[in-house]
């Protein structure tokens, strides 16, 4: 079962052989994939103007988009959970956060550790997150500040034995 990845001139993706990415994910370019990190079907990351980053145990969910700019790159980090289709465009995502499905995070922004960006939220360029608050809403503002985010430690592991169950049983039969 063959994986979307692919070189862009001399930029190969680096992806860490305990990191699993699915049949169907397209990853292009200057992309680094941590350990335990999973990138799901439809999935695309494309490193073609800049870098992405992709750290320890996070997982990018089914239909995300991460993309970058010459002068922006997209830095996930460790222990953090990336809703389904979602759309992160240099951007900086620190440690423990939990970006949610359908939400768009442009340029410049910096989610701080272990802070919340609700599902459908437009994160506007330039927008700082303050660590540990819950954005939300078009364009997104905050909501709340003191969120004890850890419960993403949960999602994290559940993540991590998903992708550990598809690498082992996931097979093609048509």
């Amino acid at each position: 079962m063959g994986v979307s990845i692919y070189a862009l001139d001399d930029d190969e993706p680096e992806i860490d052989e305990l990191a699993y990415v699915a049949p169907d994910a397209v990853v292009i370019g200057r992309v680094k994939i941590g350990p335990e990190a999973s990138v799901w079907p439809g999935a695309v990351l494309r490193g073609d103007h800049g870098y992405i980053s992709v750290g320890a145990r996070t997982s990018v969910q089914d239909g995300t988009i991460v993309h970058c700019t010459a002068e922006h790159p997209t830095i996930i980090g460790d222990d953090c959970v990336v809703g389904h289709n979602a759309h992160l465009e240099g951007c900086v995502v620190e440690d423990g956060c939990l970006i949610g499905s359908g939400s768009v995070t442009l340029n410049r922004v910096v989610v701080g550790a272990g802070s919340i960006v609700a599902a459908a939220a437009l994160v506007p360029e330039g927008f700082i997150v303050p660590p540990g608050s819950l954005v939300a809403g078009v364009p997104a503002t905050i909501k709340r500040t003191g969120v004890d985010a850890t419960w993403t430690q949960g999602a994290v592991r559940n993540y991590i034995e998903t992708a550990r169950h598809h690498r082992r049983g996931l097979r093609r039969i048509g």
